[in-house]
């Protein structure tokens, strides 16, 4: 079958690869009708990800359907029309039975390597580095699906590709964003990045009561659609200074909520924002704060950082001062997607929101290179890729 594969920094390739096949007899495999090229990886691409090999199939946004199923599966059938989460999860260790799927103790099979690093290990991912399972990823004609009866949820009705597509990730990872907020009735929320996790972390902040939400980029179609789909006023931080504007605009008390939608690759300007990126290039750190250090700064007292976007391992100079002094709340994490996916295909399917609004450019596989490079470099208005095999 034809693959997007990894071979190095900013090297993507169209590849021929073997067909998956059952391996478990909890297995699924899917034809995938539709993928998306995510925010994270370029984290990939860029080559900041530990644990990946060349020729890796990448890719972690995959619907399709379903064409073989192991002998052990019972939710599913061959026929049925899925959407696949990213995060891989058994559904029986004591994490999955809390609905933190994104921390399941049994699916990453190289759960040393990442214990190691971290002190623990998290879920495997699809298409996401050896380090975090070395499952092959779904930018590609066939997936493998682990755990089949825990992870996909069959769409049943006629909704378009896109309008389900992102239940595989930013949409249960924009809802959950908010929901770590805490968002109360007439709270003000900041939105650090309006990618494709922002624009959902700015609709959710609505379905949770926000009073005012304000979206902060400096990439001028992103801020116009978080204010033309989002209702969301806007701060370009490349004209104007974040936490001046934004006392400004709450009466010198910050917002209520801020949430990191942006992670390790945030750009930033003046002399930390610099030298937080030559120290990343020069492997002197893993990530860029910049966002991170930002929202500290200017959460109110009291108020609640939720981190949605990724981090990779170590960053530099992050105010923990501040943020202990300030009696700040901070909520992260890779998104339980399990838990969210019945609730938000419901909302879809009420027609409360039609996730499709954020896809900028839909074409086919074989063109993922290319697109990797577009959306990589914000290019031709680029928010959102959507990937046809």
């Amino acid at each position: 079958m034809e693959a997007l594969t990894w071979h190095g920094e900013k090297d993507i390739r169209v590849d021929e690869v073997p067909k998956p096949e059952i391996v478990n007899p909890t297995d699924a495999v899917i034809e995938i009708t539709a993928t998306a090229i995510c925010g994270s990886d370029l984290h990939l691409y860029n080559g900041y990800m530990p644990g990946m090999r060349e020729g890796d199939v990448i890719g972690h946004e995959p619907m399709g359907e379903v064409i073989e199923v192991g002998d052990e599966v019972e939710t599913l059938e061959v026929g049925d029309r899925v959407v696949v989460p990213f995060t891989v999860s058994c559904g029986s260790c004591w994490f999955c039975e809390e609905e933190l799927y994104s921390l399941c103790d049994n699916s990453n099979p190289n759960a040393e390597v990442a214990r190691a690093a971290m002190g623990q290990s998290p879920a495997g991912l699809l298409g996401y580095s050896h380090m975090l399972g070395g499952y092959a990823g779904g930018q590609a004609e066939y997936l493998r699906v682990p755990y089949a009866d825990v992870g996909p949820i069959k769409v049943n009705s006629d909704l378009e590709d896109e309008q389900v597509l992102f239940l595989s990730d930013v949409f249960p990872t924009g809802y959950m964003a908010a929901e770590n907020a805490d968002i109360e009735e007439g709270d003000t929320v900041a939105v650090w990045g309006c990618g494709p996790v922002g624009q959902f972390s700015i609709q959710s902040a609505w379905m949770l009561g926000a009073e005012r939400v304000i979206a902060i980029d400096r990439i001028p179609e992103r801020l116009e659609m978080a204010a033309d789909h989002g209702d969301a006023e806007t701060i370009n931080f490349e004209h104007e200074d974040v936490y001046d504007r934004l006392m400004e605009m709450t009466g010198g008390r910050g917002p209520d909520r801020c949430i990191d939608a942006v992670g390790t690759e945030a750009h930033g300007t003046g002399l930390k924002g610099v030298t937080d990126k030559v120290k990343q290039e020069m492997h002197l750190q893993d990530d860029r704060p910049v966002v991170l250090r930002q929202a500290i700064k200017c959460c109110r007292k009291g108020g609640t950082l939720s981190v949605p976007g990724v981090y990779i391992r170590n960053s530099d100079n992050v105010p923990f001062g501040p943020l202990m002094n300030k009696a700040l709340t901070v909520k992260t994490g890779q998104t339980h997607v399990q838990r969210y996916l019945g609730p938000l295909l419901e909302r879809i399917e009420e027609g409360e929101i039609d996730p499709s609004f954020i896809v900028t450019h839909e074409t086919s596989l074989t063109d993922g290179p290319e697109m990797y490079e577009t959306f990589n470099n914000k290019e031709d208005d680029c928010i959102k890729v959507v990937l046809t095999p």
